[in-house]
């Protein structure tokens, strides 16, 4: 085995946690231009860190040695959302899964598609009526938040709309706890960010847990028939379904799909898109692997191990990051490319290769779901608007952190087409 390139630093003064945070797409590019490899050391938070830019290397630390590199304990994560699926290791995290799977496939999975086709309607039906160009991505955030509000706590805006923007208010709230300091301070007229997250926490835990008590209708009431470990699990699971996560990443894979196909230019890749659902799913696909929702995701090694040949020491931690892994030269042609089309040639069959949410034995467990989110919302733009970027030159350069989106809120304006087309045929799952 051979030595990790690059260097740890020295704690504290060779940290490099900024670095990364201020450009990470930047930072990664760099040391694998300099040390000619995808996997390479240093220092993030404070921890000597292997980093991973390879398929082959994903798929070794998230599938072959899921059980060597687990989820950090002390990750902020578990602060602001408690013991949960995502946070938890071992035979613990696979009992998890093996109970909250059903929820986000098969029987579960259809009841949920009535609602999310009325709020993909109901967010989108009106784009074009004023003629005047949308900020596209807090419309998609607030198209994001109405899906999960209505799928996992039966709140309808329309119906209680009070307690929609409670909630939604609150779950902002909760999710500057992520990206701040992890430091409780409250003072008389002021609290640290992470303090007041930690108080939006315990009151969406009170609208939870009256929900969990008054309803057993849809997905409530699947969650309370699951045989979890104890009574706190279920509210601490629907705190991470509310939460502001899934509607970050729906609009930021969303914002993608409308500016890669805005344009006269993009007129075919949007007829072919309407009218071929194994298309539409191939460009679904290929905006994934460009411009995944989150930048990667961090494990800790519990012995000695390698990856990729290279010796991690026991307590080293690894990062993988997917933008760098879905733009291997070794898998993917032309990386740098929007190339639908690969998906149904050289890289047919080969999706579980991409890693935007996850990889292996501990990916995301709503994958399905945010697939049928993704075509419900796609297909009813396809189906009835043309759109271009208003005005055209803008400013679409990327953030990858917390969640990856154009710095600047891209403007886009919306078309109704003459005939709206038909519903689209079931795709791929």
């Amino acid at each position: 085995m051979s030595k990790l390139v690059g260097t740890a630093g020295v704690s504290v003064l060779g940290d490099k946690s900024l670095e990364f945070y201020r450009d990470p797409v930047a930072f990664c590019q760099q040391r694998i231009e300099k040390h000619g490899t995808r996997i390479f050391q240093s220092r993030l938070l404070n921890k000597p860190t292997s980093f991973v830019c390879s398929v082959e290397g994903m798929k070794e630390l998230l599938c072959e040695k899921s059980s060597v590199f687990l989820k950090d304990p002390t990750d902020v994560m578990h602060n602001m959302y408690g013991d949960n699926i995502v946070t938890a290791n071992g035979e613990e995290a696979c009992l998890l899964r093996l109970s909250l799977t059903n929820l986000f496939t098969g029987k579960c999975l259809a009841s949920g598609s009535d609602l999310i086709n009325s709020v993909s309607e109901r967010c989108l039906k009106d784009l074009s009526a004023t003629g005047e160009p949308v900020s596209v991505y807090p419309l998609f955030k607030r198209l994001g938040t109405e899906l999960v509000l209505g799928l996992f706590l039966n709140v309808n805006p329309d119906e209680t709309p009070e307690l929609f923007q409670d909630i939604t208010a609150l779950c902002t709230l909760h999710w500057h706890g992520i990206i701040s300091t992890p430091v409780s301070v409250k003072v008389p007229l002021w609290s640290s960010g992470f303090c007041t997250a930690l108080e939006a926490k315990d009151k969406l835990m009170d609208i939870i847990k009256d929900k969990l008590e008054c309803q057993r209708q849809g997905f409530v009431g699947y969650l309370c028939d699951l045989p979890l470990p104890d009574a706190s699990c279920a509210s601490q699971h629907l705190l991470l379904f509310i939460s502001a996560l899934i509607p970050k990443a729906l609009a930021s894979l969303l914002t993608s799909f409308t500016l890669v196909l805005s344009g006269a230019g993009k007129k075919e890749i949007r007829n072919h898109a309407r009218a071929d659902p194994d298309y539409l799913y191939y460009v679904l696909l290929e905006i994934q692997r460009l411009w995944p929702p989150f930048i990667g995701g961090r494990r800790i090694a519990n012995q000695d191990t390698t990856l990729g040949g290279f010796h991690i020491p026991k307590g080293y931690a690894a990062m993988y990051i997917s933008h760098a892994i879905h733009r291997d030269p070794e898998v993917f042609h032309q990386p740098e490319d929007f190339l639908p089309e690969r998906w149904g040639g050289r890289n047919a069959g080969q999706e579980h290769l991409l890693c935007s949410l996850g990889n292996g034995p501990r990916n995301c467990i709503g994958v399905q779901l945010n697939n049928v989110f993704l075509k419900a919302a796609c297909g009813y733009l396809l189906q009835h608007y043309d759109w271009d970027l208003s005005p055209y030159s803008q400013d679409l350069q990327y953030k990858w952190l917390p969640v990856s989106r154009p710095t600047v809120p891209p403007m886009v304006s919306f078309t109704e087409l003459e005939s709206s087309a038909s519903d689209l045929p079931d795709g791929p799952p």
